[in-house]
């Protein structure tokens, strides 16, 4: 059996190219922590289902409910507050939380609404994925469409490609630090 063919088993890996995510973290001798709201530890599975993920994969935080955003994700009580749990200061937050309390190079954060309602002025599919790495700061507002499972699983598949095209970046100054990204 190829390492192709094992991979394709996995239904999380189809159509995300999360082996090639673990093999550039791997080469760069990098690590990588998330901390998931509307994904629930969608993202960190999807990682782990490549072999060898285990080299670069430090952990994930679910942080579905807004106290643990603070608690575990270390989101400030002022943006949870100010700007709520769906915001782009919030995933920036997040991402760094993730990669400081799990002591990893990259954090990557999913902050959002799948649905069914809106959430706070928020429509279904608005998503925030948060980027914090080596001298890497950035966040994207994404409008995902579909169904609850879609969106989820269209955000994981975006937060994967967003931290492959950072770690393969040529040049490792800031590019957009806490700013609005794509």
């Amino acid at each position: 059996m190829t390492a192709t063919s094992a991979v394709s088993t996995d239904p999380l890996l189809v159509d995300v190219p999360a082996a090639d995510l673990v093999h550039a973290l791997t080469a760069a001798g990098q690590t990588v922590a998330t901390a998931e709201s509307l994904t629930a530890g969608l993202l960190s599975a999807t990682i782990a289902g490549v072999p060898g993920a285990s080299a670069v994969l430090r952990g994930g935080l679910v942080v579905y409910a807004t106290d643990l955003k603070h608690s575990l994700g270390g989101v400030s009580d002022e943006v949870l507050k100010t700007e709520g749990p769906v915001a782009a200061s919030t995933a920036e937050q997040l991402a760094v939380g993730a990669r400081t309390r799990c002591g990893a190079d990259w954090g990557v954060a999913l902050t959002g609404v799948a649905g069914p309602d809106s959430q706070d002025g928020h429509a279904v599919g608005t998503v925030f994925l948060g980027l914090a790495g080596p001298g890497h700061t950035e966040v994207m507002r994404l409008k995902l469409l579909g169904d609850r499972w879609t969106i989820r699983i269209s955000a994981t598949h975006i937060a994967v490609r967003e931290l492959l095209r950072c770690v393969r970046r040529p040049d490792p100054s800031p590019v957009g630090q806490g700013g609005q990204g794509k």
